[in-house]
């Protein structure tokens, strides 16, 4: 039989091949030199174009990959198109061929090493060529970096450089596209990398991240890249997304802290690499050897494990003949259990991926570390400027990976930043004798990405990734997240103020939204499987950012918040609980529409801020499962991971005492096992001892726990709800008293009824069109009830009365309002419509708390008369409900009552006035003891308003404009004379007769006093009248007196006629006298002067009836015997009147005092006309001076 020929696959049209084989023998090749020197062809540039043709519209217009398959099996770029880039060497001049025949080679360069990426939406013919297009990159990528001859990366920047030197107005957009086409070959050479899955021709190190960074750095790519980055945003606009990418796949997976250690700490650290992983290594055998088999013991082994079910269980191997303990072990490695089959990991296939790390060699970490050094010195500020508002705006260069790689670079430089900062620190330390040259210890490097703007970029990016549940960007974000709150709080420890006030700033504005506090909680608590490096950016956050405010709460004990809350949801709550709510009229909304009002309407209220019930926010079930599966890896964690899960488990236990939530037989089971094993935790790592000692307390917790609660072994098997960790903790359920609030009390708008009766009918009409008949029926009975109750006593009463006349008729009791049903009692609780009605019938409630199930009653004042009249009334607006009232339902003729206000602003200003707290240690000295008095008015202030204009009119005319420091200072030392006038207050506001009444017989004694110098001063006034003298007695003494009144008559005439432009007194001042002329009050003498102003005792309202008998200034007894009388012609036609008449009638004296003072106000004008009058005092402001109250508003009075 005939073996039929095998047929090789054609992976590629023979025509399409042939014809770009043909292009490619026609560009040139090395076989016709003898040299070996690469020679063009005849026309090679239309070659070089034709093939670009080919790529572009058969590949990526058929979207196969035919042509790239093609090119890869010629070897083009290493066979002709770097030998072509080669021809154009540092040493060869310029030429315009040469440069098109490199600028050809460059646009088919970046095509052909275009990522290739795996993605879902790939064809039969992707699938074909794809892992030898990857294969092929890697060698393209090993022969530009590693030519023996020529830096072929140079001369590329060499083709880019008469575009970049073009200044940025008058580059065309030839120059912007060449400029781009070089940053994607470098973005393009540092994304390739040796794949894992495929084989590699010769030394990996060749294509490898180091040697692309140590390329990068011999040909002068960082340099050009530091340059773009420092201009960016003046000559250079649109490469910014490009360089960041080059940026992010260089430094993604770079250890940072490797990056800046010397070459003896590097080999220090790895030597300590490979000790750990000796470590491990000798832990996993001794491990094995607890359990392997003997030297000897080389022979099969199966056994029958006998359950308590009877049943049976085969269990294999020497190592189960121990122990019981270890069978058990084994078989349950043995059994067999279907576990469903959930969606994949969120695993980052692409070429984005940060989470694996990326090892450097030596050199690679030098040339590395210097560029970042240079990059963070001069280029981070305005490349990432740049970019924040590039991404804000949406620009058409932003893809959706540039938020991803903006926020892991930032995050990484901001750790760079740090760890670069403390290396300097320990330099610094170790050559204090030596000159250190001067480094920036400022943090205005990153000031860029520390400004509110990208705050407000990163949380909304972050909410934009948790809503979208896009868990790889908000990786990155939550890594940015945590990297600022890290530099921040450095900041905070700076040497420099300004760095502290900065960051604490910065922390106040991140800890004041808490809407940021909500965002932390809701990505701790929604991990569901999202990877390892999810779950430690997740974990790392938390950790920081709690730890930050508890720290920055301590510090400012008074931390604000401002909180966000949905006002539509409160209103439709209070909508719901009340009826007469306004929203609950809106039935006909739909509830689209109050969604989208949710959403829309949210109100913003700022509260105080507790740490405690923030932090016990943190500590629920589901933040514990997120710490329990970071803990769940603690054979691969290092010392930080492990403390930060102590320290969250540390927290929960101990700090808020909900060691409850850790009482689950898988958790203790994972800490029983990471420390006694098997494959527990290092015994000599330092963390291992805080382990122990933590697993110890919360198993002696339990222990404790079970002994009191012994339900709580079934709990041991499930999660806790907070019923249940509550229940646990204190032994009964948490007892949840709900408090309702009773309906807004309602009222009828002003001037829509003006009766009883009409009033009536408008809330009767309202509940009937709100459908509640039935509590208007049950109203109604309660009053008909009540009027037969009622009558039936008012018949008693008077048929007692009639009996027995001398007895007087007792007040009728009061009757109690019984609801008929719960849901009358809810009515009258929350119906606010029926507690008007209620209020409008007479019905009151008894007590002072207004609660469900409140009595209310039918007072006894109310006659049966009354109560009839009211329920026909409202009898007759039942049967009949009128539709409206002058054209307005009746619903809309209620409104919520307004609560009274303040009439007075004055009243308002002078009760505003904060007293402190003793308790807190809140007095201030030199503060204002009381509010001021309330004023008087008067015309003093129109008068002084009148001449400020004339003088501002009079200065504005002369041009003499006063200068704003002269202004600012004269309202500053008014300011301070306002304060010190207020200092001295003591307000008689608070001052009232009560004040007085401690001692009984001090009053009497005072007061007999009183009554006897008013006797005696009658006395004198009379004696004076009939005789025309004054004082006890003639002789020297009656004439020093009479000098001494003289003279202080002068001073009295002298201060009227100052003050006479001001408010004028309504009596003449008197001198307030003793008993004998020793005791006499001198006002113009400074031996008694009570204050260093020249002040006048006046009329003041009386505070007691006893005072006001002594100050009335309408009697003649207040007349000092030591005053001389009036001479003068103004009250000659007082004493013309007869004084028989005047000691008969001592009103008419007061009536031509009287008459005297209407003579003296009408020669005066009707300016001060209203001042004068005989009004009624009230309670007014007055001047207090030295402890005297001074009945005068104006200034000048108090002066010398």
């Amino acid at each position: 039989m005939e073996s039929e020929s095998v047929q090789p696959v054609q992976v590629v049209d023979p025509e399409v091949r042939a014809y770009v084989y043909s292009l490619i023998t026609a560009l040139g090749g090395s076989g016709s030199s003898d040299t070996g020197k690469y020679v063009l062809g005849d026309d090679a540039l239309a070659c070089l174009r034709d093939i670009k043709r080919w790529l572009k519209f058969y590949d990526e217009k058929a979207n196969r990959m035919d042509v790239a398959r093609c090119l890869a099996e010629a070897n083009l770029v290493n066979r002709d198109l770097i030998p072509i880039l080669a021809l154009w060497g540092d040493d060869v001049q310029d030429d315009k061929y040469k440069s098109r025949i490199s600028l050809a080679c460059l646009e088919l360069l970046v095509p052909l090493t275009w990522p290739l990426e795996v993605h879902s939406q790939m064809t039969v013919n992707h699938h074909r060529h794809t892992p030898y297009l990857q294969h092929s990159q890697v060698l393209y990528k090993r022969g530009i970096l590693g030519h023996d001859t020529t830096a072929i990366l140079r001369t590329i920047i060499r083709i880019a450089l008469p575009s970049m030197t073009t200044p940025r107005a008058d580059r065309s957009t030839r120059d912007e596209g060449i400029l781009k086409l070089m940053l994607y070959l470098f973005r393009n050479l540092a994304i390739i990398a040796p794949s894992p899955h495929l084989a590699t021709e010769g030394d990996e190190e060749e294509a490898s991240k180091s040697a692309t960074i140590n390329a990068f750095q011999q040909q002068d790519v960082f340099a050009l890249l530091l340059t773009m980055c420092s201009n960016m945003g003046e000559d250079f606009v649109f490469q910014d997304v490009v360089i960041l990418e080059i940026i992010f796949h260089l430094v993604k997976g770079v250890d940072i802290k490797k990056l800046f250690m010397n070459d003896t700490q590097g080999t220090l650290a790895g030597a300590s690499d490979l000790e750990v992983l000796l470590d491990k290594e000798s832990h996993l055998k001794r491990e094995y050897a607890k359990t392997a088999p003997t030297r000897h013991g080389r022979f099969g082994t199966m056994i029958w494990v006998k359950r308590d079910d009877e049943k049976v269980s085969t269990v294999s191997g020497q190592d189960v003949l121990k122990d019981d303990w270890t069978t058990m072990l084994k078989m349950d490695k043995t059994k067999r259990w279907n576990r469903p089959k959930y969606r994949k990991g969120n695993i980052d296939m692409s070429v984005n991926n940060f989470n694996l790390p990326s090892p450097l060699t030596p050199p690679a970490t030098e040339n590395l570390r210097t560029f970042v050094e240079e990059f963070l010195d001069s280029g981070f500020n305005p490349l990432f400027s740049h970019l924040r508002r590039a991404i804000e705006r949406e620009a058409d260069r932003v893809n959706e990976s540039t938020p991803r790689q903006f926020f892991y670079v930032i995050a990484w430089f901001l750790e760079a930043e740090r760890v670069r900062r403390s290396r300097q620190q320990e330099i610094r330390r170790q050559n204090k004798n030596h000159t250190r040259d001067i480094e920036p210890d400022s943090f205005e490097l990153v000031a860029a990405v520390l400004n509110q703007e990208t705050f407000i970029a990163l949380n909304r990016h972050m909410q934009n990734c948790l809503d979208f549940k896009d868990w790889q960007d908000l990786n990155a974000s939550m890594r940015c997240f945590t990297q600022i709150l890290l530099t921040v709080q450095e900041m905070f420890h700076s040497n420099i103020a300004e760095d502290q006030d900065i960051a604490e700033n910065i922390l106040s504005r991140i800890f004041y939204e808490e809407t940021t506090h909500d965002r932390i909680l809701a990505i701790l608590r929604g991990y569901e499987g999202q990877g390892f490096w999810y779950l430690d950016a997740c974990t790392e956050l938390a950790h920081v950012f709690l730890r930050l405010l508890e720290q920055y709460s301590k510090q400012n004990e008074h931390m604000q918040i401002r909180s966000r809350r949905r006002a539509r949801r409160k209103q439709r709550k209070e909508a719901a609980s009340n009826p007469t709510h306004p929203e609950t009229q809106n039935d006909e909304e739909s509830e689209a529409e109050d969604l989208a009002m949710e959403d829309a309407t949210k109100t913003i209220v700022e509260r105080s801020f507790d740490f405690q019930r923030f932090a016990a926010k943190f500590c629920t079930q589901k933040s514990v499962n997120t710490f329990l599966a970071l803990a769940a890896y603690y054979r691969e964690l290092n010392e930080e991971q492990l403390k930060r899960a102590h320290r969250f488990f540390y927290r929960v236990a101990f700090k808020q005492e909900l060691s409850v939530l850790l009482f689950r037989v898988d958790i203790i089971s994972l800490f029983y096992r990471m420390i006694k094993g098997p494959g527990g935790l290092d015994s000599t790592k330092p963390i291992f001892t805080e382990w122990e000692e933590l697993t110890r307390q919360i198993i002696r917790k339990l222990i404790k726990k079970l002994e009191q609660r012994p339900e709580l072994i079934t709990e041991m098997l499930f999660s806790k709800i907070n019923a249940t960790v509550y229940y646990l903790e204190y032994g009964h359920e948490k007892q949840t008293v709900s408090e309702s609030k009773p309906a807004a009390e309602l009222e009828l708008k002003p001037g829509v009824a003006t009766t009883l009766d009409s009033r009536l009918g408008i809330v009767v009409a309202a509940l009937c069109l709100e459908g509640k008949e039935n509590l208007v029926q049950w109203l109604v009975k309660i009053l008909d009830s009540a009027v037969n109750e009622r009558r039936s006593w008012e018949l008693e009463a008077e048929a007692r009365q009639t009996g027995s006349s001398e007895e007087l008729p007792a007040n009728p009791p009061s009757i109690a309002v019984t609801p008929l049903d719960d849901a009358c009692r809810i009515a009258m609780f929350k119906n606010g419509r029926l507690r008007l009605l209620m209020k409008l019938v007479g019905l009151e409630r008894l007590g002072d708390e207004d609660t469900l199930g409140s009595s209310w009653i039918i007072p006894s004042s109310l006659p049966s008369k009354d109560l009839e009249e009211t329920k026909k009334s409202i009898e007759k607006y039942h049967q009949h409900p009128p539709a409206e009232f002058d054209g307005l339902e009746p619903r809309d003729l209620l409104r919520r009552k307004r609560e009274d206000t303040w009439t007075s602003s004055q009243e308002r200003s002078s009760t505003m006035v904060d007293f402190g707290n003793d308790s807190e240690g809140e007095d201030d000295i030199d503060g204002v003891l009381f509010p001021p008095n309330l004023r008087t008015r008067t015309d003093t202030l129109d008068e002084l308003k009148k001449k400020r204009l004339r003088r501002g009119r009079k200065s504005n005319e002369d041009g003499n404009d006063v200068d704003e420091e002269v202004l600012e200072a004269r309202r500053l030392a008014r300011q301070a004379n306002a304060l010190e006038r207020q200092r001295k207050i003591k307000s008689s506001l608070y001052i009232n007769a009560s004040d007085e009444e401690s001692d009984e017989e001090a009053d009497r004694e005072f007061f007999a006093r009183e009554e006897e110098r008013r006797r005696n001063q009658a006395k004198r006034i009379k004696q004076a009248l009939l005789s025309g003298t004054a004082g006890d007695g003639g002789g020297a003494g009656n004439i020093s007196t009479n000098k001494k009144s003289s003279s202080r008559g002068r001073k009295r005439k002298s201060t009227a006629d100052y003050v006479k432009g001001g408010k004028r007194r309504r009596s003449d001042p008197l001198l307030i006298d003793s008993d004998d002329g020793d005791n006499t009050v001198d006002i113009d003498s400074p031996e008694d002067d009570h204050d260093e102003d020249g002040l006048m005792v006046t009329q003041e309202t009386p505070s007691s009836p006893s005072e006001s008998g002594s100050m009335s200034m309408t009697r003649p007894e207040q007349t000092s015997r030591n005053t001389t009388p009036p001479t003068s012609t103004e009250h000659n036609h007082i004493f013309g009147a007869n004084d028989d008449d005047y000691f008969d009638n001592p009103f008419l004296f007061a009536g031509l005092v009287d008459k005297e003072k209407t003579k003296g106000d009408e020669e005066r004008g009707d300016k001060n006309s209203e001042e004068d009058e005989p009004t009624k005092q009230f309670p007014r402001q007055r001047r207090i001076l030295g402890g005297f109250i001074v009945d005068s508003d104006s200034e000048s009075e108090v002066g010398g």
